[in-house]
């Protein structure tokens, strides 16, 4: 059986662990972005593809594969797929749900604490030789603030929201919110700690807001002036799910008023982030009060090899005749 790994080399080695099952298996693999007819000419014939996240899998190379039987996302998101020709194949899609959950969990506590305790900004202050004043600063103001002093909410309550709100307890966090459009069950909302709130109440009463929601036309944007306009003032505002959930100029105004204190993002609009961008070209009132990471929050080392266990595994069971655990179609 062959596989069509469409993604970056070395990725399927780097984070596979062997087994005989894997070791008998015909790899190819190629970079993302090549036109159908360069995947059908060097694996035609393959059963199997494995593609990054974001690499389109179009109807044509699906249709193309005689042999195939499933396409098995490198991630979370599959939506550059073809599901319905995949599906009219009776070609399995399946994704690594819950690969990086706890990894962007972490990222979104780093970067509420990072912004609680202004860590950028005070880096810049010890480099420039102003740690006393500084500290002193913080002393006469008491403006520092701890995780556990703050009510959180959470907009979207998949694996990752969830994670999160494990995360908080253990901070000390005593008042989280979720918002979905279904509330959970109360004993698993009391598991997780955690409890609903309509969104423009969730909005009121948290001091900090997290997003986790996927992207859909429905959620583009969903912080836009009116979601800002409902948070506490000086509140604070995270996104580790998309930056196309996100009003950029919104933000700036809802950071320009002090509506909030402060903004930490792991992911932007339009990325790959390129120098011009809008958020990189503010005045230093609003700059100082950005806190950026570069998309990292999925990306650890130990997101890719849940993440190949779970490909590996779905793949398994399509070859053996079984229906893959993690498949997002059926016919």
């Amino acid at each position: 059986m062959k596989v069509l790994h469409i993604g970056k080399e070395g990725n399927m080695e780097r984070y596979t662990v062997p087994t005989p099952f894997i070791q008998q298996l015909e790899k190819v693999s190629l970079p993302n972005g090549l036109d159908a007819a360069r995947y059908l000419e060097a694996a035609g014939d393959a059963d199997f593809i494995i593609a990054d996240a974001v690499a389109p899998v179009t109807g044509e190379l699906i249709r193309g594969m005689p042999n195939l039987k499933l396409i098995h996302s490198e991630g979370v998101a599959f939506n550059s797929f073809d599901v319905a020709a995949a599906t009219a194949q009776h070609v399995y899609v399946c994704n690594c749900q819950g690969m990086n959950a706890s990894a962007v969990a972490e990222q979104a506590i780093l970067l509420m604490v990072g912004m609680l305790r202004n860590v950028a900004n005070n880096d810049a202050a010890v480099r420039a030789g102003r740690q006393i004043t500084t500290k002193e600063g913080y002393m006469k103001r008491g403006d520092l603030r701890e995780l556990a002093d703050c009510s959180v909410g959470l907009v979207g309550f998949g694996d990752i929201a969830q994670a999160t709100a494990k995360l908080l307890r253990a901070y000390g966090v005593e008042e989280i919110y979720y918002y979905k459009r279904h509330s959970l069950p109360q004993e698993a909302e009391r598991q997780l700690g955690a409890t609903y709130l309509p969104l423009e109440e969730l909005l009121s009463q948290s001091d900090i807001v997290s997003l986790h929601l996927p992207v859909s036309p429905a959620t583009m944007h969903t912080a836009d002036d009116a979601f800002f306009a409902q948070m506490k003032q000086g509140s604070y505002f995270v996104n580790t799910a998309r930056g196309e959930l996100v009003d950029d100029e919104a933000m700036v105004r809802a950071l320009a008023s002090g509506r909030l204190a402060m903004a930490g993002l792991d992911t932007l609009n339009h990325e790959p982030v390129q120098p011009d961008h809008y958020l990189l070209h503010q005045p230093e009132e609003i700059s100082r009060r950005l806190l950026f990471s570069p998309h990292i929050g999925g990306i650890t080392a130990s997101s890719f090899r849940r993440g190949y266990q779970m490909v590996w595994e779905d793949i398994q069971a399509a070859a053996e005749g079984r229906t893959p655990r993690r498949a997002v179609n059926r016919w």
